[in-house]
């Protein structure tokens, strides 16, 4: 009965750490959608692929490997922002501010990066690979 038991416990345990679990609060995700204004708003993990957040005020947000492939970005402010091994791959970001956001590892590959401000931030080990960057200054990184 003890082994059984224990297997049992086992194996739930082993499916429970299995499914990925959500991080971002959903009221968050919400209020970014409905309002563009989502300042210190806790995007950790969130699926934002497709969407359109143009002018969105993301300041200081946590958007820790959140997925932003083919999101239009153009204008929104990121300043501070936390996106360490997010996806931007194929994303529009015209005249977005990055300054002081951490970009760690960021996907930016077949992205558009037209005037985009990165003042400050921290772009180590960034993928670039087939993005459109222009008016961006990226040789100090």
């Amino acid at each position: 009965m003890k082994l059984l038991l224990i297997a049992t416990t086992a194996i739930i345990s082993a499916i429970s750490l299995a499914n990925p679990v959500k991080a971002e609060n959903p009221a968050h995700v919400r209020q970014l959608l409905e309002t563009k204004q989502c300042q210190s708003c806790d995007l950790r993990g969130a699926d934002l692929s497709g969407a359109h957040l143009i002018g969105a005020d993301l300041r200081d947000a946590n958007l820790e490997e959140a997925n932003l492939a083919n999101t239009n970005l153009e204008g929104a402010d990121l300043t501070g922002a936390n996106l360490k091994q997010a996806t931007l791959l194929n994303s529009f970001a015209s005249d977005a501010s990055f300054n002081e956001a951490n970009l760690t590892d960021v996907n930016f590959s077949s992205a558009k990066l037209y005037n985009a401000d990165m003042d400050g931030a921290i772009v180590a080990g960034a993928n670039f690979s087939g993005a459109k960057v222009y008016g961006a200054d990226l040789s100090k990184y």
